[in-house]
């Protein structure tokens, strides 16, 4: 069945203990993103693909709203760029503006 792997085949490229790998795995399952079941002495473990596109859907609105944002910032700050800098005045003398 395509998808599905065991805890032994996601834990083989990692340097943890399948213990610690089983505590992540539940972590996953109570969140929906994977399911197991138990096939004879192993627990296969499928990802669930329907919650990780809802969380993609949702973080695209502010992926678009944080593009458009950053787009703005640029533009006003190489319109402020391309502007001439405005004439300084002359400060007073420091004794002038002592009463």
């Amino acid at each position: 069945m395509a998808g599905v792997t065991t805890v032994n085949a996601l834990a083989a490229p990692h340097d943890m203990s399948l213990p610690a790998i089983s505590k992540h795995l539940k972590v996953l399952e109570r969140s929906g993103l994977i399911t197991r079941h138990r096939e004879a002495q192993t627990r296969p473990c499928r990802l669930e693909a329907a919650p990780l596109k809802e969380a993609v859907d949702w973080l695209e609105g502010y992926r678009r709203h944080w593009g458009e944002s950053f787009d703005r910032l640029e533009a006003l700050l190489k319109e402020m760029q391309n502007q001439k800098p405005a004439p300084r005045r002359p400060r007073p003398p420091s004794h002038a503006l002592k009463t």
